[in-house]
């Protein structure tokens, strides 16, 4: 054995996932990418025909959901967590996504671990026919205990600059539609593993409360992509809230112009069993609850009435529910509750 490996960092292995992320890094490759896969830096061309194009990036991770996919050992769930969590940042900007590249980091990690998170990288990059412009895997033992990792990724995004949405065209009198979320998405899970985990004492297959599905699948359902669900309309509407970390309020408020309030009305719609088991059993407020979860919204739109029917029938031909759950009205920037 060499003295690299038995520091704690196996080059063989290394060498056997890096030629299994090769082969899905090339079943990502589209139109516009430029280069060989496996180089130093990876290229992707702007899209032609545009007049003003700009640039949309955003870098995320997918926090402590990846402590419960590895005790599930299930590792492509969270790489498309990743992809589609960064889709949507860019979404609400009106941007396409064109490239995206990750990083995984940890210690002792397999061939399958590695491969199977860029498994998932590399599928979620084919259903939005965006190329995995390439990505690191760094072993780092001392740093990271055996077995555990992180991972990251950074997307870019492209749209005309004219036609980049920043919330300045949100009015009063705007609705306020809400999109249904899959479950947790990537945030929140800090809590959600202690009420579970600690508080509940429940193990991986065993029921979650009413959800209907087992700790794992309700934990590790996949983070939800709104790209087909909005691009259709995208031009229709006057802002997009993604609601990750800080909830429907944290989020919400991002994007509302001076002059405007956003008001949300909590009876347009009931939160999924997830969240009900989960403030119950941790004992959790509703005001912790709006800060720290989704509570089903996994994005908001704001757009005008008349635009509402459209921007419902898009969503539910991508399989996607939609609710109108609030409004903008005159006001300094925040987000109420209704009746709260």
């Amino acid at each position: 054995m060499s003295r690299y490996a038995q520091a704690g960092v196996d080059l063989a292995g290394a060498e056997a996932a890096k030629a299994r992320i090769g082969r899905a890094v090339a079943g990502t490759r589209t139109a516009l990418s430029v280069g060989r896969v496996g180089a130093f830096g990876g290229m992707v061309r702007i899209p032609p025909g545009m007049q003003r194009p700009t640039l949309v990036l955003s870098t995320d991770g997918v926090g402590t959901k990846v402590l419960v996919a590895r005790e599930a050992r299930r590792f492509d769930t969270v790489g498309e967590d990743l992809v589609n969590h960064s889709v949507n940042d860019i979404l609400v900007h009106g941007a396409t996504p064109i490239a995206f590249m990750d990083y995984i980091a940890g210690s002792g990690l397999e061939v399958e671990q590695i491969a199977g998170i860029v498994d998932g990288i590399a599928r979620a990059c084919r259903s939005h026919a965006m190329a995995l412009a390439g990505g690191e895997t760094a072993q780092m033992p001392g740093l990271y205990q055996s077995g555990t990792y992180d991972l990251a990724g950074t997307i870019v995004g492209v749209v005309e600059e004219d036609r980049a949405l920043h919330g300045d065209a949100i009015v009063p009198g705007d609705v306020l539609l809400g999109y249904a979320s899959t479950g947790l998405h990537t945030n929140g899970y800090t809590l959600a593993r202690s009420i579970v985990f600690e508080r509940m004492g429940l193990r991986l297959d065993d029921p979650l409360g009413e959800t209907g599905r087992t700790v794992a699948e309700a934990l590790l359902a996949v983070h939800r992509s709104y790209f087909r669900s909005v691009m259709p309309v995208i031009e229709r509407l006057h802002g997009l809230a993604h609601i990750t970390g800080g909830g429907i309020g944290g989020n919400l408020v991002r994007i509302l112009p001076a002059g405007c309030e956003a008001v949300v009305d909590p009876a347009s719609w009931d939160p999924p069993p997830l969240f009900v088991t989960l403030q119950q059993a941790g004992q959790v407020s509703t005001d912790e609850m709006r800060d720290v979860f989704n509570l089903g919204v996994g994005l908001i739109a704001v757009l005008p009435p008349e635009a509402v029917p459209a921007a419902k029938a898009a969503a539910e031909a991508d399989g996607v529910t939609t609710w109108q759950m609030g409004d903008i009205r005159r006001g300094d920037p925040a987000v109420r509750f209704a009746h709260s």
